[in-house]
């Protein structure tokens, strides 16, 4: 066996076992209420870094000005509650006519 099928198996192996400590611990473990609010916070600042990176850079540099705008347009839309496809739809042409515009 070659080492990528090695890392291959060992990655499925532990994706496994992860999904299956939630259901096996499922009333052993208590976690305190403080815990799991860090963790839902943490949660989230992974989630707005992973958007920051996202929106903000291409290449290893500044993606420019439309794409940001576009994601600042979905923010507000799904701030807004606005149905998914609307906020999709609303974000890329943001960033479409931005770019026709002549805004990188």
């Amino acid at each position: 066996m070659n080492a990528t099928a090695a890392m291959i198996l060992a990655l499925a192996a532990g994706t496994y076992a992860f999904r299956l400590v939630g259901p096996v611990l499922h009333g052993r473990v208590t976690v305190p209420p403080r815990l799991q609010e860090l963790l839902s916070t943490g949660a989230v600042v992974l989630l707005v870094a992973l958007l920051a990176t996202g929106a903000l850079t291409e290449a290893g540099g500044f993606a420019g000005w439309a794409r940001p705008a576009g994601v600042l347009a979905g923010g507000i839309l799904a701030w807004r509650r606005a149905p998914f496809a609307v906020i999709v739809l609303g974000a890329a042409a943001t960033t479409a006519l931005l770019r026709v515009a002549g805004v990188s």
